[in-house]
């Protein structure tokens, strides 16, 4: 096996027995979603009845309309109040310790994801594999084991991976290929169709509008701040809307909040690493980390009071420096 991958069956038998959780990160986007949704019905096949739950909020409309579309049911971290420390946890398209992804109760004993591991999370089970969507991970579990996908529940799985590869032009590999063709095989079509009408609210443009007035342009990254409080989905989506201009190859976007700044940032240059890149800038103030196409990143409010009123031009100098040094 390569990269990350454990047997699937590995996860069966670790689980069996055990009051079981499936934990998104505390934003879930239509990857997540769909991982969490694909496992949990793989599990089901073996006898184990996983709850799916996330904290945070879903914002994105087109991850809300996941739950009606495909008959998904995630309970908030508010609704899990009998969860307890001896109830196993397996986190999907995050990891433990990561600053999206709260704590709850129980014990996180596995985890199946496609993002760098930043540090050793004392798993049972692991299966961490740099590929361009989670999904795809799952739809190999259903593959290996010989289980025929449904056609809702490979519906999900397709949409994840097409969602999170950007329709396989951001950091897609062949295994995203070919395994979005073995979901495919069951997958309703219609279904499918339907998630790509009206993605959009008309709030949204609020936020929109407001980086396109703001958005400056440095040796081909484009800076954009939301001055206002916006959905993390949506600051990723402006910031994939800004590197679409053919003078960008790195897009850098935050959004004010009351908590501090939201950061999501993208590349779309092999010598520019998102993940990196946003680590390195908010480095002593914040943190991030992420993909190298793809990266995500948070400053405290008591870390911009130290930056004082100019935190504007720190930040896009010390995003400037790295890429600097590393193009």
């Amino acid at each position: 096996m390569k990269d990350g991958q454990q047997n699937p069956q590995d996860l069966i038998v670790l689980l069996k027995g055990h009051k079981t959780y499936i934990q998104t990160h505390n934003f879930p986007d239509p990857d997540a979603i769909a991982s969490a949704y694909g496992l949990q019905y793989f599990l089901r096949q073996f006898g184990i009845d996983a709850i799916l739950c996330y904290d945070g909020s879903i914002d994105k409309l087109s991850t809300k309309r996941m739950l009606t579309t495909f008959s998904m049911e995630i309970l908030h971290a508010d609704l899990l109040s009998d969860m307890q420390e001896t109830d196993y946890i397996v986190t999907v398209d995050g990891q433990k310790y990561n600053t999206n992804f709260t704590d709850l109760p129980g014990d996180e004993v596995a985890c199946v994801d496609h993002h760098p591991q930043v540090r050793d999370c004392g798993y049972h089970y692991q299966d961490i594999r740099m590929v361009g969507a989670c999904s795809s991970i799952v739809v190999s579990y259903y593959r290996e084991m010989g289980i025929e996908i449904p056609p809702l529940v490979a519906s999900a799985l397709a949409y994840g991976i097409k969602m999170d590869t950007a329709d396989f032009t951001r950091g897609a590999t062949a295994f995203d290929a070919d395994m979005f063709a073995y979901a495919f095989e069951t997958a309703d079509v219609e279904k499918l169709q339907e998630m790509y009408k009206n993605v959009m609210e008309f709030k949204d443009l609020k936020a929109y509008a407001a980086a396109i007035d703001n958005i400056k342009i440095y040796d081909r990254t484009g800076f954009a701040s939301i001055p206002f409080d916006c959905p993390d989905a949506l600051i990723a989506i402006i910031s994939d809307f800004i590197l679409a201009l053919d003078v960008v190859d790195v897009s850098i976007v935050y959004s004010v909040r009351k908590d501090g700044l939201k950061f999501s940032v993208r590349s779309e240059v092999e010598e520019v690493d998102a993940g990196k890149l946003v680590a390195a800038a908010l480095f002593g103030y914040g943190s991030g980390g992420g993909h190298k196409t793809m990266a995500g990143g948070f400053v405290p409010s008591e870390s911009l009071d130290r930056i004082g009123l100019q935190y504007d031009f720190y930040f896009k100098e010390a995003f400037m420096k790295y890429i600097k040094v590393t193009s």
